[in-house]
């Protein structure tokens, strides 16, 4: 793909043409520009690419082994769960769940099916968020909701220990497990396509952080808009991705472990 200043057509090599300072300080002008373009193309599709590990173990060793186990005592919470399937409280509301295909940090599907739940009252509130955003022409687009305890326990042992500041430990539980945590970003309505934000989800990068100063002035207000909203309906973001948000009242819900398709 060529970058701006590659194609040089009507530029003269005569020097009976052009004066000979005029000529080098073009070409070095020309030069320069095509050296940066591919640079600034690269860290462009780095930051929005899927991040990946290498996961420390065969992902279906691991697979195996967590569906062996249980969770720990003591992750039980005062409220009887009422996980809600999000797209039957508003259709409009899209999904993108990663976790049930390939295009995602570990490479692998971890769910067998796209779906994404929330205990009642987060999941009306996100609702509220969905039809508040589209004031501001975007939509919620899922990419992961409650998520089984087994799969937690998968992404803590697949990950190396200097990047287990992105994973839960199993041990604790995560907000995911207890249904009051979700996974998103937004959509333009017009297109129907996802936005860009200051990184990729799920980017083990200081990118990934909620308050990162980077990127377009353009992502940093669509993740502000996102927060605002999302924050306005008793969602708090994890600081180190802007995608997480969990609802108020987490610590009430007991760490659960039923697969999607036991949930009716």
């Amino acid at each position: 793909m060529k970058g701006p200043g590659r194609q040089r057509r009507g530029l003269s090599l005569s020097c009976g043409a052009v004066p000979l300072f005029t000529m080098r300080r073009t070409l070095l002008a020309l030069l320069a520009v095509a050296a940066a373009a591919p640079l600034a193309a690269q860290t462009d599709t780095t930051a929005h690419a899927t991040f990946r590990i290498t996961p420390r173990r065969p992902v279906e060793v691991l697979r195996a082994a967590a569906l062996a186990l249980t969770p720990p005592a003591g992750l039980s919470g005062p409220r009887a769960p009422d996980l809600v399937e999000l797209v039957a409280l508003d259709a409009s509301i899209r999904l993108d769940i990663r976790y049930a295909s390939t295009d995602n940090f570990m490479g692998t599907a971890m769910y067998s099916q796209a779906r994404a739940f929330l205990q009642r009252p987060a999941a009306e509130a996100l609702v509220r968020a969905h039809r508040a955003l589209a004031r501001e022409g975007y939509g919620l687009l899922i990419h992961d909701a409650y998520r089984p305890w087994y799969v937690t326990w998968m992404f803590y042992e697949a990950t190396p220990d200097s990047q287990r500041t992105f994973v839960a430990n199993p041990a604790t539980g995560s907000r995911h497990n207890r249904g009051a945590a979700v996974d998103l970003t937004l959509y333009d309505l017009a297109s129907g396509r996802a936005v860009r934000m200051p990184s990729g989800y799920d980017e083990f990068t200081d990118r990934a952080y909620a308050d990162y100063a980077g990127g377009t002035v353009t992502e940093r207000a669509r993740r502000e808009l996102l927060r605002r909203v999302m924050e306005a309906e008793g969602f708090t973001v994890n600081p180190t991705e802007w995608w997480h948000f969990d609802y108020n009242g987490w610590r009430e819900y007991p760490v659960l472990n039923v697969p999607f398709e036991r949930i009716r």
